[in-house]
This record gives structure tokens, C-alpha cells and sequence, in this order.
């Protein structure tokens, strides 16, 4: 297998919402669409799907649980290239429709963060760190993270 995630799936309870906030109020492009069904976001080295929740679990197994609540395990996250972005990213969700979890601060790894959970409740943080570059394509570099190469 390559060290690689194509697509980000995530389980969306109303269609029309999850494409409003990505791609009205989060600005992502939109690749394909179909405002009932499913749409795909293109992002820098990967994408985003959104898909109805009941019928991914359904995809996944006719046997798996359809319903739950709670953290999941998992959160997506979004770097910045400049600390006054995490703020903006932030305010720019919650005028989409998405609730902030964590407000902005000083993190205890040395950057800055906070936490934001779009309408179906799927966490993401939006962070920066001083050690970290991007290369032109956005793609996060530097740091603990390596080099591009």
C-alpha cells in the first residue's frame, strides 16, 4: 500500500447542508456534486467526499450500526500558514454553520490552535506552529514533519 489518503469521507445527516458549509462557507471546489447523493471537494493532495451517513454505513456492512453519538476518535485538521489564519478559519466556519469546540489559544506543544465541529459534528482543528512550511501546492512541511522530497 502507498503511504497515501485519496479521499476523506465523512457521513453527512443532510446532504444540503454538508455541501453549503464546505463549499459555500468553507470555499472548497467542488468536483462533482449531486446535492442528494454525494459531493467531492478537491483539496491540496487529496479530496473530501460527503455522503449520506445511513447509506455509508450501509456500504460498509448491512450489519453496521447506522446511528451514534459521541467523539469518534478522529478529528481532521487544518494548518495555517500564519497564526492570525487559525482566528479566521475559525469564524469563517462558524458563519458557515459550524460551532467553535476550542477557541484559538496558545497550544501546549509550542503553536496555535483551536477546534471547530462542522454541522454533523465532525471535529476539526485548525492550527499553526512557527516550524512549519508549506511548499506551493499547500502541502505542510517542516518541523518534525520533514522535508519535502
Amino acid at each position: 500500500m502507498e503511504p497515501r489518503i485519496s479521499i476523506i469521507t465523512l457521513g453527512a445527516s443532510d446532504m444540503g447542508r454538508a455541501i453549503r458549509f464546505y463549499r459555500d462557507g468553507l470555499g472548497f471546489d467542488t468536483i462533482a456534486e449531486d446535492d442528494a447523493d454525494w459531493a467531492i471537494f478537491k483539496l491540496n493532495g487529496t479530496c473530501l467526499s460527503v455522503y449520506p451517513k445511513h447509506l455509508l454505513a450501509e456500504d460498509i456492512s448491512e450489519n453496521y450500526p447506522k446511528e451514534g453519538s459521541g467523539f469518534g476518535g478522529i478529528t481532521l485538521a487544518h494548518n495555517v500558514r500564519e497564526k492570525e489564519g487559525v482566528q479566521q478559519v475559525l469564524d469563517q466556519a462558524v458563519a458557515a454553520g459550524g460551532t467553535v469546540l476550542k477557541p484559538a489559544q496558545d497550544a501546549f506543544w509550542g503553536g496555535f490552535s483551536g477546534y471547530f465541529a462542522d454541522p454533523d459534528g465532525y471535529v476539526w482543528e485548525v492550527a499553526w506552529s512557527a516550524d512549519w512550511k508549506f511548499d506551493s501546492n499547500g502541502t505542510l512541511w517542516g518541523g518534525s514533519l520533514g522535508e519535502p522530497g
